[in-house]
C-alpha cells in the first residue's frame, strides 16, 4: 500500500533547504535569456561574448546606449554631452514625473538618447545613441534638444555624426511639443548638411513613428542591423488607413534594402569596421586607395 502511494506521487525537482543555514554556500543560478524569434535559451554571459546576438538564428538583441557605444567606439575616447538635461511635465500630464523617475531607475540614464563625441579606430565622430529602456526610446523635447545640439556642435567642430536610432516614436505625454522635435531635428540635419559633412544613420530595432519621419532618414547613408523594423505606424493602422493588405514583412530592414529605403544591411560584429571605414573615405575626400 505505502508503496503504490510513493510511486504515485509527483517527484520533487528541487531540494528544499533551510533558509538559515551556516554549513551550505549560497547558489547562483545563471541568468538566461530566450530568443524572441527562434526560442533558443543563451546565459546571459554567452551572449555577451557574442554581443547579443543569438547564435542559433543571428536575432539581433536589443542594446543598452552603454553596450553600443563601448561597441563601436575606442576604449576610453568617448565624452558624454548635456548629461543633465531632463524632462519637465509641460503638459502637466497626470503620472508622467513618476513615470519618468521609474525610467531613470530602470535605464540609470536620464533620457532616452545619449550623446557625445568619440573615436572610432581613431577618427573623431559626434555620436548619438537611442535606449528604447528609457520609455520605448520616445522622443519628447529633451531627445529633440539633444539631438539638435549634436549636429550644432558636429557643424561647429566639422564633425560627422552618427546617430543610432531605437524609437516608439513621439511621447504622447508632451503632446504638441514632441511632435515639434520633428521639425526641430529636421532642420538642424538640414544645417549640418549644408556644410558638407557626413551624417550616418544606423536603424535598430525598432525604429518608428517620429523618429523615421524625421532626422532617422535624413542621413546620407542610412543603414540597419539585420531584421530590424522600421517605420511609421504598424501594419493594421496603414491597412485600415489604406484599405487594402500589405505585403508581408514590408517593414523589415530586408525588404526596406530590396526596395531602396536602405542602403546597407550591416551584422552588428561588423558594425565598428564599416563606421571606421565610412569616416576614412569621407575625411579622405573619397580618393581611391583609402
Amino acid at each position: 500500500m505505502l508503496k503504490d502511494i510513493f510511486e504515485r506521487r509527483p517527484k520533487k525537482r528541487y531540494v528544499t533547504l533551510p533558509v538559515h543555514s551556516e554549513d551550505l554556500a549560497p547558489v547562483e543560478v545563471p541568468s538566461v535569456k530566450r530568443c524572441p524569434r527562434c526560442g533558443k535559451r543563451t546565459r546571459e554571459e554567452e551572449l555577451d561574448i557574442n554581443l547579443k546576438v543569438c547564435s542559433a538564428c543571428d536575432y539581433h538583441f536589443p542594446l543598452a546606449a552603454g553596450e553600443r557605444i563601448w561597441m563601436v567606439t575606442d576604449e576610453g575616447s568617448f565624452v558624454e554631452f548635456d548629461e543633465g538635461l531632463t524632462s519637465l511635465n509641460p503638459l502637466e500630464f497626470p503620472g508622467y514625473p513618476e513615470k519618468l523617475a521609474r525610467a531613470r531607475e530602470a535605464s540609470g540614464l536620464n533620457e532616452a538618447v545619449v550623446t557625445g563625441k568619440g573615436t572610432i579606430y581613431g577618427e573623431p565622430t559626434v555620436l548619438g545613441v537611442m535606449d528604447s529602456r528609457f520609455m520605448m526610446g520616445s522622443m519628447g523635447s529633451v531627445v529633440g534638444e539633444k539631438v539638435t545640439r549634436a549636429f550644432e556642435r558636429a557643424g561647429e567642430e566639422k564633425l560627422p555624426v552618427i546617430m543610432f536610432t531605437a524609437s516608439g516614436g513621439a511621447r504622447m505625454q508632451e503632446g504638441m511639443i514632441s511632435l515639434m522635435q520633428m521639425a526641430k531635428t529636421s532642420a538642424a540635419v538640414g544645417r549640418f548638411s549644408r556644410k558638407g559633412l557626413l551624417y550616418v544613420a544606423v536603424l535598430t530595432h525598432p525604429t518608428t513613428g517620429g523618429v523615421t519621419a524625421s532626422f532617422a532618414t535624413l542621413a546620407d547613408i542610412v543603414v540597419t542591423e539585420p531584421g530590424t523594423m522600421v517605420g511609421f505606424a504598424g501594419p493594421r493602422v496603414i491597412e485600415q488607413t489604406i484599405g487594402q493588405k500589405v505585403p508581408p514583412g514590408f517593414q523589415q530592414a530586408e525588404f526596406l534594402l530590396q526596395h531602396g529605403m536602405i542602403d546597407r544591411i550591416v551584422h552588428r560584429k561588423e558594425m565598428k569596421e564599416f563606421l571606421g571605414k565610412l569616416l576614412v573615405f569621407h575625411r579622405s575626400g573619397g580618393q581611391r586607395g583609402v
